[in-house]
């Protein structure tokens, strides 16, 4: 800490200080600083030491000391005004408007007090001279907080129509009350109308947007724009996480995950606020965020999750149950105080209200990772429409009705099997269920060996590689109810499941009995095309699965036979499809075998062929689900064959089809499919949406850390595209942990470290950006290839350049430039070279060093120009010459302006209008690529030419640039801008050559 000697050292302190985080800290210093500042025995060294006390004390959670340091303040003036300067006296009267909303939000300093200071801020603005604007705001507040409505709107009026002046509120938070008004009315599109500007950037301060983002969240939601808040809650959220001060608009954050679907990230965000449940310099916002979490505790014990564990205060162990109890009395005691200061129940109302609100969406996928610390999992939510339908009674369920009979559930499993419709495996689950229970009961009701066959039959199918016994079972109950047909295509289906667990000889000779004995009961007339069909599909899988097993050594007969086997389905079912959608549904699944066969014979074409008409016929057949397999492989044939609109149209069309019965998996599958093609068509907002979409099915799927983190690694990259930054940032830093070399591959990491950096370098947060920037170097140093090290090297080098740390950016930029000579990348190299000189200029080895390091890069660059290889990248090089030619003439113009010669800079003036001829005769060649550099050249070494004294050479080169962009068309910008330089430059060099010279 350094010591206070003199004001200087006091107003620097008090400077560093300002740059501190918010928090206790920062007003502890603020604190002692005052005490040195009384020591220098300096009336405005006091002033200014109290003021600045006041505003780390305003942008702190601990607002309610404010007061003393305003009191003091307020006296001095009142005793020896003469001891404020200008900035103090504004400063004295702006901070009147903190007091009036300090005191509002101290439930106990009486109503009566308040109401007085604002008459005593009025009267001291109008002896100031000041508006009545920012003491009608006030009022307003006033009027609000209590609740009455006819004196708010009044005020409101007021505040508007009073002119503003150098005492109103930045036109950000103004807005931001104006339009907190209008959403508090119900009136949330002309609340965001109002926010506008902010939002946009036209407006902003130290807690704008910050406030206007948190404010705007649930009017977004209420008006169905969900993509804007999810994107106000990722940006807003950013900006206010590292401020002590804004609990009220974290609270905001919280409630808005709380009310659409995102519980378990509300979660998150109180766990990283232990402290906000216990600070008490502000009870206004501790009233908010207390009446937000009793929202949330509500919501998860409403879910069944009351008996989780939850973050609340330090001290003990919370359950969701517990927390909600402690946070509603804390919030209603807060309220009871205020309203007891108002003579009103106003405050109480709207914190029950709030704490009542419902759920405005379902689920809001916002893209972040969940972090896996949430002490409480996000609850489960149907995975899409109708989920809350029985799969046994296709009926809404309901808590008080009783379950269907038996009877009912036989009738409804067979519909659903027959159909081949969606989960019947599951209503003859519940058939069985439900027989169990029936039989526990006493219940007479007796299944018949019919309906036991299908139970065992289906239960198998749920099974998998583990049910050939099961299926072995269906098939003894399925003969006992004289069914032969059906017992053998059960045969056949156990064979197949050998087939599925990689025994294809095994399943080959345990189909083949079944498939003699069905087609001789067949031809019998002794079972149906149905039970026929199936134990021929089984066979022609079992063959078909035989060919993959074949890979690379796939024999001409082997696929052969496969095609002969699929054939015979065909023909089987041929003409006879229309009757019967199982029949359907086997020559649909023949088609698409059929293809597939053709692409292991090389044939792709006729694999995407088959494969569409497989997908067509089983939509046609009313079976769009069976679809989706299909399409899936149509866009896999097509992006093969390059047709990208094919690939497009079978990823929707899957998508589609899939409806309410597509796997989460599939899903997120298909959706980052769909990312990735219209990526890379730049159909960036459509790929965005669509990662988006396959980092929330993946979630659900349980492949967060793996789907799912892919799909969030290409949403950042897809935001940053968009220019969005701090979102994209939001969404990357919360992959990081999940994308790994092992998983997803080192290039993966780097690239996320990469676009992470590229972010954060956009935001300004310039030292995060060359940490990410190094890690990601780091990580490519042991790449064969090292463009992408050198690059990341040079970008970290940048970063630290642009956060100050010139020593650090120095070495970085030398590392760099050996890896670009390394790689043979001279364009890298010299500027690498150049970023060394301007450092060079502002350090120790100053001008000489500085100029070495450029005339290094004009050598590393006129040598690669004289031995370039070809054309274009001699065109390339010359270009790069130019411009190091122009910053060693800008570079030796900034070492005259520090004072560095004694000649009036006349020979570093006329070095650099001599490498600005160089730069020139650089760009000349290369033609109207580099007319503008040229022309800036130029300009700068006419410039250079009048301060020389030579007005005539400076009219001339003015006079060159008019030339080249005379005949530039009106709508050209930076030939207008160009022109009109050249002429201002050419009218004062030739007035100064007519005006008489005075001795």
């Amino acid at each position: 800490m350094s010591s206070i000697t003199d004001f200087d050292s006091l107003r620097r302190a008090m400077g560093e200080n300002s740059e501190q985080p918010e928090g206790p800290a920062r007003n502890a210093r603020a604190e002692h600083l005052l005490l040195e500042a009384e020591k220098l025995n300096i009336p405005l060294a006091v002033i200014e030491a109290l003021g600045h006390q006041l505003k780390v004390y305003n942008y702190s959670s601990e607002k309610g000391k404010m007061f003393v340091p305003f009191a003091r303040l307020l006296r001095m003036w009142d005793e020896r005004p003469e001891d404020f300067d200008e900035y103090e006296t504004h400063s004295l009267h702006w901070v009147f408007k903190w007091m009036s909303a300090g005191m509002l939000d101290q439930p106990h300093i009486p109503l009566a007090s308040i109401e007085k200071w604002l008459g005593e801020m009025e009267h001291r603005y109008r002896l100031a001279g000041h508006s009545e604007r920012a003491v009608r705001s006030a009022g307003f507040s006033v009027a609000a907080h209590v609740g009455d409505m006819p004196r708010a709107e009044r005020a409101y009026a007021a505040w508007l129509a009073a002119d503003r002046d150098t005492m109103a509120d930045c036109h950000a938070c103004e807005l931001h009350g104006q339009g907190w008004w209008q959403a508090h009315n119900g009136r949330d599109a002309e609340a965001l109308e109002l926010w506008r500007p902010v939002l946009e950037g036209e407006f902003t301060c130290a807690h704008e947007p910050h406030t206007v983002l948190a404010s705007s969240l649930l009017p977004l939601l209420r008006l169905g724009r969900a993509d804007e808040a999810r994107a106000h809650h990722l940006r807003g959220f950013r900006l206010v996480r590292p401020m002590e001060s804004m609990r009220g608009a974290y609270a905001d954050h919280v409630e808005f995950c709380a009310l659409s679907g995102n519980e378990a990230r509300a979660l998150e965000l109180l766990a990283e606020r232990p402290a906000y449940f216990t600070d008490e310099g502000h009870p206004r916002s501790k009233l908010d965020f207390l009446s937000v979490v009793t929202l949330l505790m509500d919501r998860l014990t409403e879910l069944g999750l009351g008996a989780g564990r939850a973050p609340g205060p330090a001290g003990r162990a919370w359950t969701a149950a517990e927390l909600a109890p402690y946070a509603r009395a804390g919030a209603l005691a807060l309220a009871a105080r205020f309203d007891e200061r108002n003579g009103t129940e106003y405050v109480s109302a709207q914190a029950r209200a709030r704490m009542a609100r419902r759920p405005l969406v379902d689920r809001l996928p916002l893209g972040v990772r969940p972090s896996g610390t949430s002490p409480i999992r996000a609850p489960e939510r149907p995975v899409a429409p109708g989920a809350g339908t029985s799969a046994a009674s296709g009926t809404e369920s309901s808590g008080d009705s009783a379950p269907p009979a038996l009877p009912a559930l036989l009738v409804e499993a067979r519909r659903l099997s027959d159909t081949l419709r969606p989960h019947a495996v599951e209503a003859w689950a519940a058939v069985a269920r439900a027989a169990e229970e029936a039989k526990a009961a006493g219940d007479d009701t007796v299944l018949e060996p019919r309906d036991r066959a299908e139970i065992a039959d289906h239960e198998a199918m749920a099974l998998g590689p583990g049910a050939p016994g099961l299926f072995e079972r269906a098939a003894e109950l399925y003969a006992q109810a004289g069914d032969p047909g059906e017992a053998l295509a059960a045969r056949a289906r156990a064979a197949y499941v050998h087939a599925l667990a990689d025994r294809v000889d095994e399943a080959l000779a345990a189909v083949a009995g079944p498939h003699e004995e069905i087609l001789a009961l067949y031809a019998a007339g002794g079972t149906g095309l149905r039970q026929t069909a199936s134990v021929l599909m089984a066979r022609a899988r079992i063959l078909t699965r035989r060919v993959h097993a074949a890979g690379e050594d796939l024999e001409d007969a082997v696929l052969e036979e496969a095609v002969t086997a699929v054939r015979a389905v065909l023909a089987l079912v041929e003409g006879h499809t229309g009757e019967d959608v199982r029949l359907a549904a086997r020559a649909a699944e023949a088609q698409a075998m059929l293809g597939e066969l053709a692409g292991h014979a090389g044939d792709v074409d006729t694999a995407a062929e088959l494969s569409a008409r497989a997908a067509g016929a089983f939509v046609a057949a009313g079976l769009p689900w069976f679809a989706v397999e299909y399409e899936a492989r149509l866009a896999q044939l097509a992006h093969h064959l390059g047709d990208v609109d094919g690939t497009e149209r079978a990823l929707r069309a899957a998508l589609e089809h899939g409806g309410p019965y597509l796997e989460p998996v599939g899903r997120a599958q298909l959706h980052l499919q769909l990312a990735e093609l219209t990526g890379g068509l730049g159909r960036v907002a459509e790929a965005a949406d669509h990662a988006l979409e396959a980092a929330h099915w993946a979630d659900e799927a349980g492949e967060g850390p793996t789907l799912g983190a892919w799909a969030r690694h290409q949403l950042g990259g897809f935001l940053l595209r968009r220019g969005r930054w701090a979102e994209a940032a939001e969404v990357l830093e919360s992959v990081l942990p999940d994308v790994t070399a092992g998983t997803h591959g080192e290039g993966a990491v780097v690239q996320t470290l990469w676009w992470l950096g590229d972010c954060l370098g956009e935001l300004g947060e310039h030292r995060a950006a060359a940490e990410r920037r190094l890690q990601a170097a780091e990580i490519a140093r042991h790449w064969p290839e090292q463009q992408d090290h050198a690059t990341l090297a040079h970008l970290a080098a940048s970063s630290l350049e642009q956060a100050g740390l010139a020593g650090e950016a120095e070495r970085a930029y030398a590392r760099a430039g050996e890896l670009w000579r390394a790689i043979g990348d001279t364009a890298g190299l010299v500027r690498s070279l150049r970023a060394r000189a301007w450092l060079t200029l502002r350090g120790e080895a100053g001008p000489d060093g500085a100029r070495a390091l450029m005339a290094d890069a004009v050598e590393e660059c006129g040598a690669a120009v004289d031995a370039a290889p070809d054309d274009e990248t001699r065109a390339r090089l010359t270009a790069e010459l130019g411009h190091t030619h122009r910053q060693f003439a800008d570079l030796l113009v900034r070492v005259e302006d520090a004072g560095a010669t004694d000649d009036d800079g006349e020979t570093l003036f006329q070095e650099a209008v001599t490498a600005l001829d160089r730069a020139i005769a650089a760009f000349a060649p290369l033609g109207p690529d580099t007319l503008e550099d040229r022309s800036r050249a130029e300009l700068a070494a006419a410039r250079l030419e009048a301060d020389l004294g030579r007005p005539a050479d400076a009219a001339a080169r003015a006079r060159a640039v008019l030339t080249a962009h005379g005949n530039a068309p009106e709508e050209d910008e930076t030939a207008r801008s160009l022109r009109g330089e050249a002429e201002r430059l050419l009218n004062t060099v030739t007035k100064e050559k007519r005006e008489p010279v005075e001795n």
